[in-house]
C-alpha cells in the first residue's frame, strides 16, 4: 500500500519538507510515523443524538475505520450534520429538511477535498443525509463506499413511526383515547435505526445498493446487528480495494446503474422521494436522467414487494428472508437489470448476484412475476393543468386509477391538517395544499402528518391528496 499512486491526494498534504506543519497537526490526532505512507480514508459520519436514525452511527464509523486501518489505510473520522424529518414533520422546521441534503453534500465534499482523502466511506441513516452522501461522493469522484445505518427493529405490536401519526388521526376521529395514544407513542420506536417500512430511508438504501455504491444487503440489515457491524468493517476493506483498482464513482454511477436503481425501487414499492433524490444524484454524476425515465422503466417493472406503508410487512421481515439481493437476482434473471454495471465490490452486478439464493419457499413478502401486486410500477408521472412540468403519484393498485371529487384548497400544511383533525374533510374530497414546494415553502415539506391523519380517520380510500 506504499505505492504513491494509491495516495494521489494525501501525498499532496503530507509528503515533503514543506508539509511538516501538516504532519505535526496530524500527529496530534493520532497519526504514527507509518500512517503518513498509507492511503487516507475519510469516514463521513452522520452521527447525532437528534434522531434514532443516526444515534448509533458513531459506533459504525469506528468499525468502518477499523476495517480500513486493518486493510492498510489510515482512517480519519469526521462528522456532518443531519436533521430529523420525523421530529420536524408538521412544523415549520421541516422547511430545513430538503435544504439539509445540500448542506450535508457540501460539507462532506468540503472536508474530503480540503484534507486530501484518497478514499471515502460515508455512513447515512436518515432521509436526506443518504442521497447527500452519494451526491458528495459523485462530486469528489474518489474511490468511495456508502454504508447504510440500518433499519429500526419493530415496536410493540409491529408498530413504527407512522403508527403514531395514524394514531393521532384516529384520536381525532374518536377511535383512540388519550391512554391508547400515549401507549402507541411510548412503544413505537424501540431504539436506533431508520423508520421500519419502505419509507424514504429504506427506499434510498435499496436504491443506493442497486446503484452499486454499497455492499451486498447493506440496505437490508437492522441497525443493531452483527450483520451491520460486518458491513462496516467490510466497507473499510472494500474502499482500499477500490483505491488499488482505481474504481471511482464515475465508473459505477452510469445511466444503466440509475436504471437499475429505478427498477429496484419500483419492484419494492419505494417512496416517491426516490424520484426527487435519484434525479439530484444523477445530476451530480453528470448522468442525464429525466422524469420520463421513471415512466419508461416503470411500465416494464412490476410491483412485487408487499411492504409498508402501502403493503403489509416491515423491513425487518424482508431482512429475515434475505433482503433485496434475491429480488435483484430475480430481476436480473428476468432481464430487468443491467448486469454489467460495476459496483463497489470491484465486481459487476451479475458477478455479485451469481451465487445468491432465492427467497425461502412459502414466504409471502415478495411475490413472483406471475402474481405481482401490480403489473407495472407504482411511481406514476402525471401531466396536466395542475402540473404541466410533471407530478409524481404513488399508485400501488389499491387506490384505483381514477378519483373525482370536490377540491378543498388550503394554503399551508397546518391549515389542511387542522381541517382534517376537526372533521371538515369528508369522503369524496380532494385535499389540495399549496405553497409547500421547494420554492414556495421553501423546502418541500413532506405531508406525512395530514396524510396519516386521513388514514387514521379511516378516509384513506375515500380522500385524494395533492400538494406542490
Amino acid at each position: 500500500m506504499e505505492d504513491k499512486d494509491l495516495r494521489r491526494y494525501s501525498r499532496v498534504v503530507v509528503d515533503g519538507v514543506a508539509q511538516a506543519p501538516s504532519r505535526a497537526m496530524l500527529r496530534a490526532v493520532g497519526f504514527a510515523e507509518e500512517d503518513f505512507a498509507r492511503p487516507q480514508i475519510g469516514i463521513a459520519s452522520t452521527w447525532s443524538m437528534i434522531t434514532p436514525c443516526n444515534m448509533h452511527i458513531n459506533e459504525l464509523a469506528e468499525l468502518a475505520a477499523k476495517g480500513a486501518d486493518e486493510a492498510g489505510g489510515k482512517a480519519v473520522i469526521f462528522n456532518t450534520m443531519t436533521v430529523s424529518d420525523g421530529i420536524s414533520m408538521g412544523t415549520s422546521g421541516m422547511r430545513y429538511s430538503l435544504v439539509s441534503r445540500e448542506i450535508i453534500a457540501d460539507s462532506i465534499e468540503a472536508v474530503a477535498g480540503a484534507q486530501g482523502f484518497d478514499g471515502l466511506i460515508t455512513i447515512g441513516g436518515c432521509d436526506k443525509n443518504m442521497p447527500a452522501c452519494v451526491m458528495a461522493m459523485a462530486r469528489l469522484n474518489r474511490p468511495s463506499v456508502f454504508v447504510y445505518g440500518g433499519t429500526i427493529k419493530p415496536g410493540a405490536k409491529r408498530r413504527d413511526i407512522v403508527s403514531v401519526f395514524e394514531a393521532v388521526g384516529a384520536h381525532a376521529g374518536g377511535t383512540v383515547d388519550d391512554a391508547e395514544l400515549l401507549e402507541v407513542e411510548r412503544t413505537a420506536i424501540p431504539g436506533p435505526g431508520a423508520c421500519g417500512g419502505m419509507y424514504t430511508a429504506n427506499t434510498m438504501a435499496s436504491a443506493i445498493e442497486a446503484l452499486g455504491m454499497s455492499l451486498a444487503n447493506s440496505s437490508a440489515q437492522e441497525a443493531i446487528s452483527d450483520a451491520k457491524k460486518n458491513d462496516c468493517r467490510q466497507a473499510g476493506e472494500a474502499v482500499l480495494n477500490l483505491i488499488e483498482k482505481d474504481i471511482k464513482p464515475s465508473d459505477i454511477l452510469t445511466r444503466e446503474a440509475f436504471e437499475n436503481a429505478i427498477t429496484v425501487v419500483n419492484a419494492l414499492g419505494g417512496s416517491t422521494n426516490a424520484v426527487l433524490h435519484l434525479l439530484a444524484m444523477a445530476h451530480e454524476a453528470n448522468v442525464n436522467l429525466e422524469l420520463d425515465d421513471f415512466t419508461r422503466i416503470g411500465t416494464r417493472t412490476p410491483l412485487l414487494a408487499d411492504i409498508k406503508p402501502s403493503g403489509k410487512y416491515l423491513m425487518s421481515e424482508l431482512i429475515e428472508i434475505g433482503g433485496i439481493q434475491p429480488l435483484m437476482k430475480r430481476l436480473l434473471d428476468r432481464g430487468l437489470l443491467h448486469g454489467a454495471c460495476m459496483t463497489v465490490t470491484g465486481k459487476t452486478v451479475a458477478e455479485n448476484l451469481a451465487d445468491v439464493a432465492d427467497y425461502p419457499a412459502g414466504q409471502e413478502i415478495v411475490r413472483g412475476f406471475d402474481d405481482p401486486i401490480k403489473a407495472e410500477g407504482h411511481l406514476v408521472i402525471l401531466y396536466g393543468n395542475l402540473a404541466p412540468a410533471g407530478a409524481v403519484a404513488k399508485i400501488t393498485g389499491k387506490e384505483g386509477l381514477r378519483f373525482e371529487g370536490s377540491a378543498r384548497v388550503f394554503h399551508s400544511e397546518e391549515l389542511a391538517l387542522q381541517a382534517i383533525l376537526d372533521g371538515e374533510i369528508r369522503a369524496g374530497d380532494v385535499v389540495v395544499v399549496r405553497y409547500e414546494g421547494p420554492k414556495g415553502g421553501p423546502g418541500m415539506r413532506e405531508m406525512l402528518s395530514p396524510t396519516s391523519a386521513i388514514m387514521g380517520k379511516g378516509l384513506g380510500a375515500d380522500v385524494a391528496f395533492i400538494t406542490d
